[in-house]
C-alpha cells in the first residue's frame, strides 16, 4: 500500500465535498479488472454527495463507510446506493469513505447494524443523484423532467427514446443544486432492480489473488516493527528488566518500558492497556526474538489467587443468594414454582471465550511533528481517531487514520487498546512503527465473553403447560471492566450488558422472574459475537426443551404451543429496541423445522435438536443434526436455519454470515475454552484453544424468509441459537443433558451416553 502524500487530505476533501468538486480518495476495490481514471476524468467527475462519484466515462465509485472485516458491507452498501441510482452494477468500483467523521457519521460497525444503517443514507444518496441527472437530461433535451426515467446508468426520455449515459450528463448535472431531501421519492421494493440479488461479493477477487491489503500487510518507507511484552497476569505490573540480551539480538533498534495507558490523562473509556516493554526491530521475527531474550519480573497483581474454580465457586454461591438486581417480575414466579404440579430445575455454565481472529491485532503508526498517521484494522475508525487525537493532544483533523480490511473482528477490534499501544511506541522511535500481536499476545490478552452460571427453575400445570419461569443469571459483567466505581453503583447498569435476549420471553408463560447478580473478576471482558444473548439463549432455549420433556411433549411442538397467540414483545433492559415478534418467531421454527425433516427416524446415537433466538431485530432458528461415537466425541452433521431479518440485500451475504456464525458458534460449543491460573490465561495457541477445524464444520442450509420490511441485524443473530440446537440434539441422541459448555466426550462417557 503507498500510503505516503496524504497527511493534507482532510483539508482537501472537506473543502471540495463543500463545494461539490471533491476528489474523494480511499482503498480502492475494483469490481472487475480495470484502469483507474484518467486525472482528466476525476476533474470532470459529478459528484453530488459524499458517496458518489461518476466521471464522463460512465464509472461510478461508491465510498462505503462501515469497515469491511468479511460481513460484506462494500458489497451490500453499495447494492443499496446503486439501487436508487439505477446504475449499472458492472460500472462500479467500491472504496473505504475517509475516516472524517464531520461529514460521515457511520465510521463505526458492531451490533450487526451495518446494513440496517446504510439502509437509509445510502438510498437517500443514490436517489439524489439519480434525480440530478433526470434534471439535466431533460434540461439538455428540453423536456419536463417527468418524461425522464432512469435504468442501467442511463437517462431515457420515455416518449421519444433518446437517451444519454451518466457519464454524458456529468458536466450538467454537477452545476445542478442538491434535491432537498422531501423532494426524493425512494422507490418501492416491487420496482427493485438489484436488492434482493445474489450478487457476487466485491472484494473477494482481491483477497482471492493476494492484493488486498490487510492491516497486518501495510509497508511504508524506512517501517519498523514492535512486539510488546506485556504481564501476563491481569492487573499485575512490570518490576523490572533487563534488556542486554535483547539488544544483542541481530536487528533489534530499541527496547523500552510502555508505561500503562490508565496512567495518561484524558483517556475517554479505559482500553485496558497495562503496558510492558516494546522491542522495536527491522523485522517482526527480530522484534520477536528480543522479546523472548528479555529477563523480566512481574508483580502478579491483586487477582493472582483467582483461578476458574475459583470463579465457579463464587459463581455457584451468587446463584444460591439474594440479587442485585432483578429485571422481570411478571406475576408470582416464586409462588407459581412452589404450587406447580411438577417443578424442573437445571443449571447451565458457559466459561470465557476468546475472540480468535484469523488476523491478530496490530496497527501502524507515523508520529511526525503535528500530525499522526495510523493504519489499522479496526471497525472503529472514527473513535480510534478520536482517543489518538486525546492521547496525543492534538486536534482531531491531525489524526489520519485508515480503516484497512479486516481479518476477523467477532467484537474484538471494538476496542482500541492495539491502537494505542501503537502510538505509544512509535511516538518514541519517530518512525512508522507496525506494533504486531502474535496468536500468544491474542489469547492471552483479549477482552473475553463473559464468563455466566445460569440457575433455571420452571413449573408446570397437572397438564404438563409452564405456569411459571425463574432465570438467575451471574456473570462477570462488561460494565465494570469499562466504568468508573460511582456508575457501578447502579445494579440495573452493572446489569444492562448481561441480559440482553433472557428478558424478553417469547414463551406465553404467566409467571416469570428474571434477575441477576455479578461476579467480580480480573479477567478483562468485552463484546462477543452477539454479546450476551450468546449465553442468555443456551440457557434459554436449553431450558425449554427441558420442560418440553417434563411435560411428556415434543420439543417443536411444546415452543409451538406457547406461541400461538401474536404478541409484541419489548426488551425490559433495551425498551428502545425493536419488539419481539411472535408470529415472526413462530414462522422461523416452523419453516426450519419443516426443510429438517423434523419428526422423522434417525439411526441410534444420532439427535435432532431446535433452538430459536430473537436479536438484533432478527429471528434465526436452528435444526441440529449430530452424532455420538462410541469415544462419545460429538460430531454436528447438519444445520437447517430459517432467517427472517427484513429485507434482504444480498441473499448470498445473508446466507454466508449465518454460515460463519454458525461456525463460529461451534468452537465454544466443541472445545474453546479459555481457563484461568494464578490470574492469567492457561491457553497459549490453537494447539489448546480449539478453534473449529473445516474437517468438523457440518453441512449447512439456510432459508430465508421472504420480507419488504427494512433490513435488520445479521452476522451475529446466527450464533445464539447454535448452542442449545446442538445442546438439545445431544439430548435426543443420548438421554443426556450438558450443563456446561464446551462439551465433555468423557463425560458423556461416564453418564453413558454410548
Amino acid at each position: 500500500m503507498d500510503m505516503n502524500n496524504i497527511a493534507n487530505r482532510r483539508d482537501f476533501i472537506k473543502s471540495g465535498i463543500s463545494s461539490g468538486t471533491a476528489l474523494v480518495i480511499g482503498f480502492f476495490v475494483p469490481l472487475r479488472s480495470a484502469a483507474h481514471a484518467s486525472s482528466s476524468m476525476q476533474d470532470e467527475a459529478f459528484k453530488p454527495n459524499a458517496w458518489i462519484r461518476i466521471t464522463a466515462d460512465n464509472r461510478i465509485t461508491v465510498l462505503v463507510e462501515i469497515p469491511e472485516m468479511g460481513q460484506g458491507p462494500r458489497t451490500a452498501d453499495a447494492m443499496i446506493l446503486a439501487e436508487e441510482l439505477d446504475a449499472d452494477w458492472s460500472t462500479i468500483r467500491v472504496e473505504q469513505a475517509p475516516v472524517i467523521p464531520e461529514i460521515y457519521h457511520h465510521l463505526i460497525t458492531g451490533g450487526s447494524g451495518g446494513v440496517e444503517t446504510a439502509w437509509s443514507y445510502m438510498r437517500l444518496a443514490g436517489a439524489q443523484a439519480r434525480e440530478m441527472l433526470r434534471r439535466a437530461a431533460a434540461s439538455k433535451w428540453g423536456v419536463p423532467t417527468a418524461e425522464c426515467r432512469t435504468e442501467n446508468s442511463t437517462v431515457i426520455h420515455t416518449p421519444t427514446a433518446r437517451r444519454f449515459t451518466y457519464g454524458q450528463l456529468v458536466e450538467a448535472a454537477a452545476k445542478l443544486p442538491t434535491p432537498r431531501k422531501e423532494d426524493i421519492v425512494l422507490k418501492q421494493a416491487k420496482d427493485f432492480g438489484l436488492i434482493g440479488k445474489p450478487l457476487p461479493r466485491v472484494d473477494v477477487p482481491a483477497k482471492v489473488d493476494g492484493s488486498a491489503g490487510f492491516g497486518i500487510d501495510v509497508r511504508l518507507p524506512g517501517m519498523l516493527f514492535a512486539v510488546i511484552a506485556r504481564c501476563p497476569y491481569f492487573g499485575g505490573r512490570l518490576i523490572s528488566f533487563d534488556a542486554t540480551a535483547a539488544r544483542a539480538i541481530p536487528g533489534v533498534k530499541a527496547v523500552f518500558p510502555v508505561p500503562p495507558l490508565g496512567t495518561i490523562p484524558k483517556v475517554i473509556y479505559n482500553a485496558n492497556c497495562a503496558g510492558g516493554i516494546a522491542v522495536v526491530a527491522d523485522s517482526t521475527w527480530s522484534a520477536i526474538q528480543g522479546r523472548k531474550a528479555l529477563k523480566v519480573s512481574w508483580d502478579k497483581g491483586p487477582g493472582a489467587n483467582e483461578t476458574t474454580e475459583s470463579l465457579r465457586k463464587m459463581m455457584l454461591q451468587h446463584a444460591a443468594g439474594p440479587p442485585s438486581f432483578v429485571a422481570v417480575d411478571q406475576g408470582d414466579a416464586l409462588k407459581a414454582l412452589s404450587g406447580a404440579a411438577k417443578k424442573v430445575e437445571a443449571t447451565y455454565e458457559l466459561p470465557f471465550q476468546a475472540h480468535a481472529t484469523m488476523e491478530p491485532m496490530n496497527t501502524t503508526v507515523y508520529v511526525r511533528d503535528g500530525s499522526v498517521e495510523v493504519w489499522s484494522p479496526t471497525q472503529i475508525g472514527a473513535i480510534a481517531q478520536q482517543e489518538i487525537a486525546q492521547l496525543s493532544g492534538l486536534p482531531g483533523d491531525k489524526v489520519n487514520v485508515h480503516m484497512t480490511f479486516c481479518g476477523g473482528s467477532f467484537g474484538r477490534r471494538y476496542q482500541w487498546d492495539f491502537v494505542a499501544e501503537a502510538w505509544q511506541v512509535a511516538k518514541e522511535v519517530k518512525k512508522p512503527v507496525q506494533l504486531v500481536w502474535t496468536r500468544e499476545d491474542d489469547i492471552q490478552h483479549d477482552f473475553y465473553r463473559q464468563h455466566s452460571y445460569h440457575h433455571m427453575a420452571g413449573g408446570l400445570d397437572d397438564r404438563g403447560s409452564p405456569v411459571a419461569w425463574s432465570h438467575r443469571i451471574v456473570s462477570t459483567p462488561i460494565r465494570s471492566v469499562f466504568d468508573p466505581p460511582e456508575r457501578l453503583k447502579d445494579p440495573k447498569h452493572v446489569a444492562a450488558q448481561e441480559l440482553g435476549g433472557a428478558d424478553v420471553l417469547p414463551y406465553a408463560i404467566p409467571n416469570c422472574r428474571l434477575d441477576y447478580s455479578p461476579a467480580n473478576s480480573v479477567v478483562p471482558r468485552a463484546w462477543w459475537r452477539s454479546l450476551e444473548s450468546s449465553f442468555t439463549a443456551c440457557a434459554m432455549e436449553c431450558f425449554i426443551d427441558e420442560l418440553a420433556h417434563a411435560a411428556g411433549r415434543d420439543p417443536l411442538a411444546f415452543r409451538m404451543g406457547l406461541l400461538q397467540e401474536r404478541r409484541l414483545l419489548r426488551a425490559v433492559m433495551w425498551p428502545d429496541n425493536p419488539p419481539l415478534d411472535t408470529s415472526k418467531f413462530r414462522s422461523v421454527l416452523e419453516l426450519a423445522a419443516q426443510k429438517s425433516g423434523w419428526g422423522k427416524p434417525l439411526p441410534p446415537r444420532h439427535g435432532r435438536g431446535i433452538a430459536c433466538h430473537f436479536s438484533f431485530g432478527s429471528y434465526i432458528a436452528h435444526v441440529a443434526e449430530i452424532s455420538v461415537d462410541k469415544n462419545g466425541t460429538v460430531h454436528v452433521d447438519r444445520i437447517v436455519s430459517a432467517v427472517n431479518c427484513g429485507t434482504v440485500v444480498n441473499p448470498d451475504g445473508v446466507r454466508a454470515m449465518t454460515e460463519g456464525a454458525i461456525n463460529y458458534a461451534l468452537t465454544p460449543v466443541l472445545a474453546g475454552e479459555i481457563t484461568i491460573k494464578d490470574g492469567a490465561v492457561e491457553q497459549s495457541n490453537f494447539h489448546d484453544y480449539q478453534v473449529l477445524r473445516i474437517s468438523s464444520a457440518p453441512e449447512v442450509e439456510v432459508y430465508i424468509v421472504p420480507s419488504n420490511e427494512a433490513p435488520q441485524g445479521m452476522g451475529e443473530p446466527g450464533v445464539p441459537p447454535l448452542a442449545p440446537a446442538v445442546g438439545n440434539a445431544i439430548f435426543a441422541a443420548t438421554g443426556v443433558r450438558l450443563r456446561r459448555l464446551p462439551i465433555d466426550a468423557k463425560l458423556l462417557q461416564k453418564l453413558g451416553a454410548v
